[in-house]
């Protein structure tokens, strides 16, 4: 079991039986494969698509996050703006706030049951810093011209969320709390239904322009989008383009409604506060609290491995923060699930999405955990690259963004962890003292935001 969303290992579905010609060839199941899978084959029927994965649709992170199907980037408005102008920025974030809908209409229109429920997003303050960044937010959200993201008071955050603490907060509208699994599941039984070929434990030693080469012959595709997202470093030549971050995650049985009385979360809001190493929750369909956060180490070589997945200083660390949030949880509150998972950070934090015409190599990812929404405008954005469609979408600036890679080892192990204990010092120095540190404001200049 690798996640509580995906219970036990599925049946796969057939490997690669041999060398095969496709026009386009998707390495990677997960959400930014499966959905630009969906909308070539809806967009033009005869386009001949195969999506090679190497385990089964939805093993990687699309199977095991929090169930945030959000409009959040990686990087902010500000930093996007900052690159490629102002009204880029607002553009690529006003094409995300849209993208939540298009996913609840997909899964409407296709039949696909994954809990979708447009909540929004509550994200509380518990100390005067967090306050101070929860204004700046809000305030630089208006300076772009959105005016859905509202400040909220203390009691406004607390009639939401019920945490400990509570001094204020903002809402945003843009979000809704899914069950992953079964929209990456559902995802993969409606593309294989409309014509396009999933081979599951199939695995792709290496790519290259016209061809995946996998143990079962090659693949050529004039077309080859990799959609890899944190297991991209184990493709060869790729090593650097993409570290792994792991975030680990866990599951309260189902809560009685009188503690969910206590809690709040009445419109299945995912929740959040605003320290700086991230914490994520969500009120899953079936009554559970899912809570999980970042903390967990970069392993060396960009290397990802099973054994990674559970860290029990992590897991014991999300339930006291369950316990400190929520006191009639208990201090430290029953635990029936716990798991994690490795997510795609690039060097500048930046997602993007591309297809270079030349080679006939396409990509999408570094979503930084991000991914549940923003791979369906990858999937869009692919699409139209693919088939040549001049629409919005190509023109958004993350297309064809190329971050820069990651330095070289021990160089990338020492930077990237020495970030994540800094991160961590900084939210227990603010906690302590109630004021910003200047920690935090220098791991948000190394990391872009």
């Amino acid at each position: 079991m690798i996640s509580y969303w995906m219970g036990p290992p599925p049946v796969r579905r057939p490997p690669l039986p041999g060398p095969a010609s496709f026009d386009v060839a998707i390495v990677g199941a997960g959400f930014t494969g499966l959905w630009t899978a969906y909308y070539l084959i809806s967009a033009d029927p005869s386009v001949r698509v195969a999506v090679l994965e190497s385990e089964y649709a939805g093993f990687g992170a699309s199977g095991r996050n929090g169930g945030w199907c959000s409009a959040l980037l990686p990087s902010s408005v500000p930093t996007l703006a900052r690159r490629y102008g102002r009204a880029p920025a607002v553009a690529l974030q006003r094409a995300m706030n849209a993208t939540v809908d298009e996913v609840g209409r997909v899964c409407a229109a296709e039949g696909i049951s994954c809990d979708f429920h447009k909540g929004g997003t509550v994200v509380v303050a518990r100390s005067p810093a967090q306050v101070s960044r929860a204004a700046e937010a809000v305030a630089s959200s208006a300076s772009f011209g959105f005016d859905d993201l509202t400040l909220l008071t203390a009691a406004e955050a607390a009639a939401r969320l019920r945490a400990t603490s509570v001094l204020g907060g903002v809402f945003t509208p843009h979000c809704a709390a899914i069950q992953p699994a079964s929209l990456v599941r559902g995802l993969a039984s409606v593309v294989s239904a409309k014509g396009v070929s999933v081979y599951e434990g199939t695995p792709v030693t290496a790519l290259r322009p016209g061809a995946a080469e996998t143990p079962f012959g090659t693949v050529r595709a004039p077309v080859v989008v990799r959609a890899t997202e944190g297991y991209t470093a184990s493709l060869p030549g790729y090593g650097r383009a993409v570290a792994p971050i792991y975030s680990l995650m866990v599951a309260t049985p189902p809560l009685p409604a009188s503690t969910w009385a206590e809690i709040g979360l009445a419109d299945r809001e995912t929740f959040s506060d605003f320290r700086h190493l991230i914490i994520y929750g969500q009120r899953t369909a079936d009554g559970r609290l899912a809570f999980g956060g970042r903390g967990a180490p970069y392993h060396f070589g960009s290397s990802v491995s099973p054994s990674f997945d559970r860290e029990p200083a992590v897991f014991r660390a999300l339930r006291e923060t369950l316990g400190t949030l929520f006191p009639v949880l208990g201090a430290l509150p029953e635990i029936t699930h716990s798991w994690g998972g490795p997510l795609g950070v690039t060097r500048d934090w930046t997602a993007s999405v591309g297809l270079d015409r030349a080679s006939g190599l396409g990509w999408a990812g570094g979503y930084v955990g991000d991914g549940v929404g923003t791979s369906n405008l990858a999937g869009r954005t692919l699409a139209d690259l693919i088939l040549g469609h001049d629409s919005d979408l190509v023109r958004l600036p993350w297309v064809g963004h190329r971050s820069r890679r990651w330095e070289p080892e021990p160089l990338r192990w020492l930077g990237i962890n020495a970030a994540l204990r800094a991160t961590a010092s900084a939210d227990a120095a603010e906690a302590r003292s109630g004021r910003p540190t200047r920690l935090a404001a220098l791991v948000e200049r190394l990391t872009g935001h």
